[in-house]
This record gives structure tokens, C-alpha cells and sequence, in this order.
């Protein structure tokens, strides 16, 4: 399942539904949530469902969709107006633990069996840091099951739940308590075995700082990003697929292991790899396929 970039659609806008089509983002998140006004959440979940339906035999991407959050009667109210589209996912807001991934985990079994989808084939994305409280929990995802797709992170809400009066620094770098819960959120994925997504980059119009900001989110370990804006989009997809020289790199590396079987560390131009890096190089090139 390739997630580098997923593309938020605020689901109660035909025109944005509709030019989301022509996007070339890995997943579309039909959004319920944030970007929907209380009094418009009911057309957008119908529209959210139609659109699913429209797009049911002939699915070019992705469409997963945000619901609200799932302690609130709204995340019910959402799933019953989308899954009869059947969604390839859920992302999840403003999740508190891993225990709020199985309760919703739970809900979507129920409505896979009403609907004649086989179990767990709705998979869940959370945003895992949305509250200060689910800090504490982000290292038990690995308590998840398969249903868990991967972990993104979110600041803006986290801002507003600390009473932040910003979330980066002067130089555009995130403050120390923001660069805590991405760290945390990387390792988590990773402690999980699941993809690491990275938040948005909120300036849409600054396509050099989220140039940067991708090179450095999968200089760290992440896969992918989310995006608000399609402009965004061939930035992100582009930063997170290996370069053709990545790719050649990587196929010497397996290749040269492969060559010398039971080997554990071996010269290649002269520079000493090891089994971390034969890891890594399996890892570029399952990026690149």
C-alpha cells in the first residue's frame, strides 16, 4: 500500500470533490471533520458516500475519509452515511490511545459483516497526537491489529489543547514541544511496523519550505506526508520516491549481499556496510516499487 502523499477534500465541496479527481495524490481523505461546518456535516456525508459509490469499480487512488472523532455521536452518524461506499480507510482525529483505534476498529467489524465486506479491510490512520494526553500512549500502537495502516501526528490541535502561541520558531522550525510528539510519532510507527506519515505543511504557497520540510521528514524515516492543497501534492510525491541513483545504489547493495551469502559485513567503493544497510537498501527499493 503506497502512501507517500494524502490529499485532505473537504467533503461538502462539489468543486474541490470533483478537481481532487485529476490530483495525482496516492489517497484523497474526504474530509467530515475540521474543514466541515456543523450545520453542513450531514450534506458532506452524503456526499462523501456518493462519491465512494461513483468511485467503487473504477478507484485510480485512495479514498479514505476523516470522520469525527469517535467518542462523539457525529463518528457513528459518519460511518453509516460512507461505508456502503466502502472506503479503503479512516483517519482518525483526535485519537487518545490505541484503545480508541480498537473501539472504532469494532464499529467498522460491524458494519463490514451488515455490508458483506470482509473483516478488518477498512483500515484506520490516526492522528496520534492531537491531544496532550495521547502522547503518553503513542509507544502501545504495537497493541493494534491489522487494521492500523499506519501513524500520522497533528500540531494544530495540539497547539490549541496546550494554549501554544505557535508551533515553530522563528527559522520555521518546530518548537521543541511540536518536535517531541513528531519524534514520538516516528518511532511509534516504526515500533508498530507501520507506515509514518508526516502533518501538513500549512503554507500552500511556500513550495520551497515544503520541499524542505519533505526532505527532511524522509531523511528521518517517514514515508509520507499529508497535504492540504493539490499543488502539494507533486512536491510530496516526488520527495518521497527514490532517486533513479537511490535505486541503483540500493540494487548494488542487495546484490553484493546477495553474492556473498552469510556474509555480515562487506566493502562496496570502499566504504564498510553492514546488515542495517542491506535493511535500508531493501527499504528504497520497496519504496520505489
Amino acid at each position: 500500500m503506497k502512501l507517500r502523499s494524502l490529499l485532505f477534500v473537504p467533503a461538502d465541496s462539489a468543486r474541490k470533490l470533483s478537481k481532487s479527481e485529476t490530483v495525482p495524490a496516492d489517497a484523497l481523505i474526504l474530509d467530515l471533520e475540521d474543514s466541515v461546518a456543523p450545520e453542513n456535516k450531514a450534506a458532506a456525508r452524503k456526499m462523501a458516500g456518493d462519491f465512494l459509490s461513483e468511485h467503487a469499480k473504477d478507484r485510480r487512488k485512495q479514498l479514505w475519509v476523516r470522520i469525527n472523532p469517535v467518542i462523539q455521536p457525529a463518528a457513528l452518524e459518519d460511518l453509516a452515511g460512507i461505508m456502503h461506499g466502502r472506503p479503503d480507510g479512516i483517519v482518525q482525529p483526535k485519537t487518545r490511545s490505541p484503545d480508541d483505534v480498537l473501539l472504532l476498529g469494532q464499529h467498522l467489524e460491524i458494519f463490514e459483516k451488515d455490508l458483506g465486506f470482509a473483516t478488518g479491510s477498512t483500515r484506520i490512520l490516526p492522528l496520534s497526537t492531537e491531544t496532550p494526553g495521547a502522547i503518553f500512549s503513542l509507544g502501545q500502537y504495537v497493541r493494534c491489529d491489522q487494521r492500523l495502516a499506519g501513524l500520522t501526528w497533528g500540531a494544530e490541535d495540539l497547539g490549541a489543547a496546550l494554549g501554544a502561541q505557535t508551533n515553530k520558531d522563528r527559522q520555521g522550525k518546530w518548537t521543541s514541544p511540536f518536535q517531541l510528539a513528531r519524534n514520538l510519532c516516528l518511532f511509534a510507527a516504526h515500533a508498530a511496523g507501520v507506515a509514518a506519515i508526516d502533518t501538513i505543511y500549512a503554507d500552500f504557497r511556500d513550495p520551497e519550505g515544503l520541499r524542505a520540510s519533505c526532505d527532511e521528514a524522509r531523511r528521518d524515516g517517514f514515508s509520507g506526508k499529508l497535504a492540504i492543497h493539490p499543488d502539494q501534492v507533486a512536491i510530496i510525491n516526488s520527495a518521497f520516491t527514490p532517486s533513479e541513483e537511490d535505486i541503483i545504489q540500493a540494487r548494488r547493495i542487495v546484490e553484493l549481499f546477495e553474492a556473498n551469502p552469510g556474509a555480515a559485513v562487506l566493502s562496496l567503493d570502499g566504504v564498510m556496510l553492514d546488515i542495517p544497510h542491506l535493511k535500508q537498501a531493501r527499504n528504497i527499493l520497496a519504496m520505489a516499487e
